[in-house]
């Protein structure tokens, strides 16, 4: 299992539009507010998460426009108990790559499942998402489960 102590930010890291939308991406996950994490999206953002088709994502080509988010969040992040952190990223140009970003989802009744997954999240120059692909195994996720 990965572990889920978070190292400390660099300066850089923290000045890095993508950062800050990956770091309120997160907080905004995991207190449950919707409005707040639908504001980091540019109107015509991109999710995917899983990348690839999915129970979540059956045709594999992600929720584009505020609209499919929305009901990616309604669908899978809104319900979810979760706890997101990273433990590194990785900067290049607008994008944060998140790397050994872990989710933590609690099941209730002492149970966790546990998602590793490599995060990338692009902005644009006012700092909103205008691209967020978590590659992760949904199969391996399952097996979790069972």
């Amino acid at each position: 299992m990965a572990s889920l102590e978070p190292r400390e930010n660099t300066m850089a890291e923290e000045n890095h539009l993508a950062v800050q939308a990956n770091m309120k991406s997160i907080k905004y996950a995991s207190e449950g507010n919707k409005e707040g994490w639908l504001a980091l999206y540019a109107d015509d953002a991109l999710v995917q998460d899983p990348v690839g088709v999915s129970p979540m994502d059956p045709s594999g080509e992600g929720h584009q426009g505020k609209a499919a988010i929305e009901a990616f969040w309604d669908n899978v992040i809104g319900p979810s108990n979760i706890e997101i952190t990273v433990n590194k990223r990785w900067l290049s140009g607008p994008n944060c790559v998140c790397v050994a970003q872990v989710a933590r989802n609690d099941l209730g009744n002492g149970k966790f499942s546990d998602c590793d997954m490599l995060a990338v999240y692009v902005v644009n120059d006012e700092g909103l998402i205008t691209s967020m692909k978590a590659h992760w195994d949904f199969d391996a996720l399952i097996a979790q489960l069972s």
